[in-house]
């Protein structure tokens, strides 16, 4: 069966098709325009080859866990469809951009053509690892070219039965012996289980101290110094969506690793890591509701209702505003949190302010974007009515997708706990939080007053509140906080993008700040619902 006949995104170009994406890079990108011609290419690519093997993976070609050879040995591989493999190899190029003279905005703006979280997944844990030889164990750059050439694999695996999102509470130890460490434990949410070729990891050497900060990191290669397989994959999960990426239980026995670092900085590269994890995330889910969004302007467009077509409906166009509100928003703050990120990754601990500034607008870019991604997907199935409850077709895949970006890398109360501690330490000055709103300052009008307002509101609130108090409220501030540095970056696109941005910041903070409903005037403003319905 043709993709085209059950999905109305496949074989258009995704990056054409997406002015969102490009006013938003124009703004944040200095060097858009030398890569605009890429960007267009890649988009046709994500939109055919990648677009269509996703969903075969999905639905019929998940990877299978091989646990011996021939010959009995030992082998614990994936198998995986040719097709996956094909696109995997294709898309290795996406990490190359950060260490080879370029910016983190050219790999995200891909990754976010990519948009499947599985097989974005899979990239993403392997420049995690690139990420951690090249900052800080140069040693191993064999093993970064392999990777970034696509002939190997890398992971994270941190998480363990016992802590889940509780680091500090990881028991998998790490013993010296000579040139190696020898680890012994479980990881068991291991992405790119049975794929992987290096991963790095998280284990407490012998006589370290309890909790996050008697980690250390690890560097854990497939093979061992004799050629002998390092570790074992118990099982593959049976998961709901991300089936592209194989995420399995990782036993270590005696394990070799080399340190990476220095151990007592362990929990910092630890975090470094997550960042950059975290921005992906972020990447994941907006590319996740932009596939979405392009199947309902289709739709919309196409099919008709009560006498007319769907996008002559008000409901519809009041449906179709909130989706481009929310894309637009989440765009902004993402690609601004990227752009931070590309500002200070070189950063080392103990870090300068800027770092910590990147750092802080990761949480918050992590958990909205995932709310949005959730809410726009559950709006996309709405919207095809009982087709989009149909697995068959290309929408409903979309929300299950989705469903995992609030979870993984750190669940929105884990995002509220580590943006109060940064709050609470100082670390994020009155200063930082002024620059993030100075775009609010200047304006008359009452809904980006109000977002300024906000935000200040709940800084303020987390810094008078003790113990319990501070926690109970501090998962509404962060979310108070990412909506009005939304609004704020929305009006920073404005600046080069003009008047849409500007209304569209109005739009987001009448809605998500003041709570009050869309005004009437956005009904008849295809700037608003519907200036992305032509290619």
């Amino acid at each position: 069966m043709s993709m085209d006949l059950i999905s109305y995104a496949y074989g258009t170009n995704h990056f054409s098709r997406d002015s969102l994406l490009r006013d938003t890079l124009r703004h944040f990108w200095r060097q858009y325009p030398e890569h605009e011609q890429q960007l267009t290419d890649f988009g046709a690519f994500a939109g055919r080859e990648v677009y269509e093997t996703v969903y075969h993976v999905d639905h019929d070609a998940r990877p299978i866990l091989i646990h011996h050879d021939l010959d009995g040995r030992r082998v614990d591989r994936v198998r995986l469809s040719p097709a996956q493999r094909d696109v995997l190899q294709k898309l290795a190029a996406i990490n190359r951009a950060p260490y080879e003279g370029g910016s983190w905005h050219h790999h995200y703006a891909l990754g976010y053509l990519v948009g499947d979280p599985g097989l974005y997944c899979i990239l993403t844990i392997t420049n995690q690892v690139i990420y951690a030889i090249h900052k800080y164990a140069p040693q191993f750059g064999a093993w970064k070219e392999e990777m970034l050439a696509g002939r190997a694999f890398g992971a994270t695996w941190m998480t363990e039965s016992q802590g889940g999102s509780d680091l500090g509470a990881n028991l998998t130890s790490a013993r010296p012996d000579g040139e190696v460490w020898r680890l012994t434990g479980d990881k068991y949410f291991a992405s790119g289980a049975g794929l992987t070729d290096y991963a790095i990891t998280t284990a407490r050497p012998v006589g370290a101290g309890p909790g996050p900060k008697g980690l250390a990191l690890f560097l854990l290669p497939r093979l061992s110094r004799h050629g002998e397989l390092n570790y074992h994959v118990r099982r593959l999960k049976d998961k709901s969506a991300t089936r592209a990426v194989p995420s399995g239980e990782v036993e270590l026995q005696e394990s070799e690793a080399y340190l990476i670092g220095s151990p007592e900085l362990g929990i910092y590269y630890t975090l470094e890591n997550l960042t950059v994890s975290r921005i992906a995330n972020a990447i994941g889910a907006m590319g996740i509701a932009a596939k979405a969004r392009l199947e309902v302007l289709e739709r919309v467009r196409r099919r008709h209702s009560f006498g007319r077509l769907l996008q002559d409906h008000p409901l519809i166009r009041r449906d179709l505003t909130d989706f481009t509100v929310r894309q637009a928003a989440g765009l902004a703050l993402t690609f601004l949190t990227v752009d931070a990120f590309d500002q200070a990754w070189r950063d080392v601990p103990p870090y300068t302010p800027a770092y910590h500034r990147a750092r802080l607008l990761t949480h918050l870019v992590k958990t909205r974007t995932a709310h949005h991604a959730a809410a726009l997907t559950a709006a996309a199935m709405e919207l095809f009515g009982g087709l989009g409850f149909l697995e068959e077709y290309g929408v409903a895949r979309w929300h299950r997708e989705a469903l995992i970006t609030p979870i993984w890398e750190g669940p929105s109360n884990i995002q509220a706990l580590d943006f109060l501690e940064t709050v609470r330490k100082g670390r994020v000055s009155e200063d930082v939080v002024d620059d993030l709103l100075a775009p609010l300052s200047t304006s008359a009008h009452p809904a980006l007053r109000l977002a300024a307002t906000s935000a200040e509101r709940a800084l303020a609130g987390l810094r008078e509140t003790d113990g319990a108090g501070a926690e109970w409220y501090a998962k509404d501030a962060l979310i108070r906080i990412a909506d009005a540095v939304q609004v704020a970056a929305l009006l920073q696109v404005a600046d080069t993008a003009g008047e849409r941005y500007e209304k569209l910041a109005q739009l987001y903070a009448t809605r998500f700040l003041a709570h009050e409903e869309y005004p009437r005037w956005a009904y008849d403003d295809a700037q608003v619902w519907g200036v992305d319905m032509v290619e």
